[in-house]
């Protein structure tokens, strides 16, 4: 299987395209510093990390509290 137009009309549009300019974006300036961007990006995930680990000692110390006043009764089954 080849590459390229297959029938007339591919054929046409190719021709029709061939000379069109695009825009090059190595040459246009960005409207965002990359490394601002770059920085926002890693406080972001410097917040979630924390975020996730304040989340994880906030259960290590609720599943504690729960485990430490938990009051078991025995069932009526058993003696």
């Amino acid at each position: 299987m080849g590459v390229g137009a297959d029938d007339y009309i591919d054929r046409m549009l190719v021709q029709k395209y061939q000379e069109e300019k695009v825009d090059n974006h190595d040459s246009m300036e960005s409207m965002v510093d990359p490394e601002k961007m770059m920085g926002a990006m890693n406080d972001y995930a410097a917040t979630l990390r924390n975020m996730m680990e304040l989340r994880q000692r906030l259960n290590i110390a609720c599943y504690a509290i729960n485990a430490r006043t938990a009051r078991y009764q025995k069932s009526l089954g058993q003696r």
